[in-house]
């Protein structure tokens, strides 16, 4: 299970933050629960009215962010899930959407949340969507790493006293 040995990450004094949060559209049980998990991250960290947006697939999730990333948000968190088939369009479009992702966070500085399911088949893809049943939520976990990550950069920006 990829989740073992997570960190338990303690987020304070967050609700001012802007945060976005972009789901792809592909798969929508998996899509539900992910931005359900998301959702529901941000309410408990006291961000009550994050932007949602949503997009026709995970490829396009990096021009969407980084868009968002200069217009303001404090993080971004991206949203989405490829399943694979039988052709190697599965790593083209993991490859493409973790590279533009990553480019979008170091470019920015904005932290982007990985929540981006990359799995073998339909039934990983469940157990990692925060649905009833599921072992993961990945959905809240990219949440409270993006949020996690842009507490970090605010506390070094600010000027000591």
């Amino acid at each position: 299970m990829s989740g073992k040995g997570a960190p338990e990450l303690s987020v304070r004094n967050v609700g001012d933050l802007r945060v976005a949060v972009i789901a792809s559209l592909w798969h929508d049980k998996v899509m539900d629960g992910l931005v359900d998990g998301a959702l529901r991250a941000l309410g408990e960290l006291g961000i009550d009215e994050p932007t949602l947006l949503r997009v026709p697939g995970s490829f396009e999730l990096p021009v969407v962010a980084k868009v968002l990333a200069g217009r303001g948000y404090d993080a971004i968190v991206a949203l989405g899930v490829v399943i694979r088939g039988g052709t190697p369009h599965f790593e083209y479009v993991c490859q493409g959407v973790t590279q533009g992702l990553v480019q979008v966070s170091v470019e920015t500085g904005v932290p982007v949340g990985f929540g981006v399911l990359t799995c073998d088949t339909e039934e990983q893809a469940l157990d990692r969507a925060g649905l009833d049943g599921s072992r993961e939520d990945k959905g809240h976990e990219a949440v409270t790493a993006a949020v996690a990550t842009a507490a970090t950069l605010r506390s070094v920006s600010e000027p000591w006293r």
